[in-house]
């Protein structure tokens, strides 16, 4: 992992996020866990309070050779609604708010002007909302939480709410997915 970076993402449930990346080539590994709070080492029924701070997201593990900050900000922005606080989709609370937790400046510079260059083009109708901040202390959701949406095919929620989502990218990133 020495010659990886990381990105951290947070745009809505994180089971979504991390199966749509795991398709990413360039990808090495994705972490589904919780970032942005107050509380040390939170649970999934402690975030889901909405009560810790922290947001569920996914961290990246990417090799920069194969795929750029760059290409994961394309469709980071492209995969989810965010424009709307606090919610995606029928997961309403802040910890499911639309977020770039940047790791350096380069990463912060990049979000920032994609964001701006977004709103200016007018490709939503309303003004986007992501957070652009810094990382803080990240923490791995639970062991059950990892790889949800391949270990669960057949549970409702992955059939009818994240399995659109993964096609959707399919057919729009094709030529952004391993082989």
């Amino acid at each position: 992992m020495a010659n990886l970076d990381t990105a951290t993402f947070g745009a809505g449930c994180f089971w979504c996020v991390e199966a749509i990346f795991q398709d990413m080539k360039g990808v090495h590994k994705v972490v589904s866990g919780y970032t942005g709070g107050q509380v040390d080492n939170p649970t999934y029924k402690e975030v889901c309070t909405g009560n810790t701070g922290h947001a569920e997201v996914i961290q990246i593990y990417y090799d920069p050779v194969l795929v750029s900050f760059k290409d994961l900000l394309e469709v980071f922005w492209q995969t989810h609604d965010p424009t709307t606080l606090n919610r995606q989709g029928n997961d309403v609370g802040t910890q499911y708010r639309s977020s770039v937790f940047y790791h350096n400046s380069e990463q912060k510079e990049l979000a920032e002007k994609y964001k701006k260059e977004l709103d200016k083009s007018g490709a939503f109708s309303s003004p986007i909302v992501t957070e652009i901040v810094p990382i803080s202390k990240f923490f791995p959701a639970e062991d059950y939480h990892q790889n949800y949406f391949n270990l669960n095919q057949g549970q409702p929620y992955c059939t009818y709410v994240i399995k659109p989502k993964v096609e959707k990218f399919k057919k729009v990133f094709g030529d952004k997915l391993k082989k």
